[in-house]
């Protein structure tokens, strides 16, 4: 084992776990892989995928599966460096599946492959949604411990003025005596 893992599914090497996770994008707001990840990953064609998911259409509803948009296929484009349409690369948009559309592919994709495929996918959903709920966990401790130093600090803060006004009045000079107005008379002795 080549730093791959071999799930227990008739003894299929798949790709490595954070492989699985790393192909997971947020697209509509929804977690999503394409079709040419998952094409990889069950080591078909993409063009071979997409023509088993367009013969079952009635399996993938829009929350299941979705084609980007000219748009969002060209902001992937840029941010992936794919090829250009017109030099041998897609001519069409992808295909974006949702955590269900990946499971219903299981069914379309009937192989021992697709089986342990599906199993590694949903455990990388899975995972991915573990961190983050660990994420949102951590963002709310921040905000109330944001909270309470917030308050203490509006409380220490008027006490750091007063002590800042009185070592500053220690700090300063002591006035100068003042020499009174006129004559004073020498003081004797006798008395």
């Amino acid at each position: 084992m080549t730093g791959k893992n071999v799930a227990n599914a008739g003894g299929v090497e798949l790709a490595p776990p954070k492989t699985v996770q790393g192909k997971i994008l947020v697209v509509r707001g929804h977690q999503v892989m394409l079709d040419e990840d998952l094409a990889e990953l069950y080591a078909v064609e993409t063009k071979a995928l997409t023509r088993a998911v367009r013969r079952n259409m009635d399996r993938f509803p829009d929350d299941f599966m979705f084609q980007l948009s000219k748009e969002e296929f060209a902001a992937l484009r840029c941010q992936s460096g794919a090829s250009n349409e017109g030099r041998g690369g897609r001519r069409y948009a992808p295909y974006a599946f949702t955590e269900q559309g990946v499971a219903m592919l299981s069914s379309v994709l009937q192989s021992k492959r697709a089986i342990a495929v599906n199993i590694e996918i949903m455990r990388a959903f899975v995972e991915i949604r573990r961190a983050a709920a660990n994420f949102k966990e951590i963002a709310k401790r921040i905000d109330e411990l944001e909270r309470k130093t917030d308050s203490k600090l509006a409380e220490h803060e008027k006490h750091l003025v007063a002590i800042f006004k009185v070592l500053k009045e220690l700090a300063a000079p002591p006035p100068k005596k003042k020499h009174p107005i006129g004559f004073a008379a020498a003081q004797s002795d006798e008395k």
